[in-house]
């Protein structure tokens, strides 16, 4: 058989679609989300450098990238019972890693209050507890005042009342107090009620 009578090569079939992913793009949630925490989720574009550079993601269920994802999906349980966004130390490693910019500690921040508001069961109570105190302490004074902060935290979470924990902490608050590295009484600042007016407008 020679070129001329060899029959012509069939044409392949064209392949089937790929079947679509059931785990589709929320945008009514994304936009809602990006409107209400000011944070321009939609930009990622899953890379993982947030989570690459993450010093705290050894101890999150999820990790930041997939996080922001579960935003992009609409999966709010997932968000409002998650682990990550207590252990998240605010640090801005993954804001400053990120090629596109994305302020995922002010996502956290954002998930936070959504908890709080009592959108979602508290991961890490000890956690929200400390994150309470800490803004009660701003509030109060302007600033934080550490050994208020570290009273009220130690009271409510019931570690003063832990004879080890709480012989512990007092060796420790002296120490502090002897290198002056704690201050025995608050110092408020002179806009306290600046600060207290952007409380006021924040609820």
């Amino acid at each position: 058989m020679n070129a001329e009578t060899a029959p012509a090569p069939e044409t392949p079939e064209p392949t089937a679609a790929p079947a679509i992913d059931p785990m589709t793009i929320d945008f009514g949630f994304l936009r809602k989300i990006e409107a209400e925490s000011g944070v321009k989720v939609s930009a990622c574009f899953q890379c993982g450098k947030c989570s690459n550079g993450c010093p705290v993601s050894f101890a999150m269920d999820w990790h930041p990238y997939q996080v922001v994802r579960f935003v992009h999906l609409g999966a709010r349980d997932k968000l409002v019972n998650s682990k990550t966004i207590w252990v998240c130390a605010s640090c801005q490693t993954c804001l400053t890693r990120c090629p596109n910019e994305i302020d995922i500690p002010r996502l956290m921040d954002f998930l936070k209050e959504t908890v709080c508001a009592g959108e979602g069961s508290v991961a890490e109570k000890n956690t929200a507890l400390f994150h309470q105190q800490f803004l009660k302490s701003v509030k109060a004074h302007g600033r934080v005042f550490e050994g208020g902060l570290m009273q009220g935290y130690l009271l409510r979470s019931g570690a003063a009342f832990k004879p080890k924990e709480a012989i512990a902490n007092a060796k420790l608050g002296l120490k502090m107090l002897q290198k002056r590295r704690l201050k025995p009484f608050p110092h408020n600042i002179k806009g306290k009620k600046e600060v207290k007016a952007l409380f006021k407008k924040a609820k």
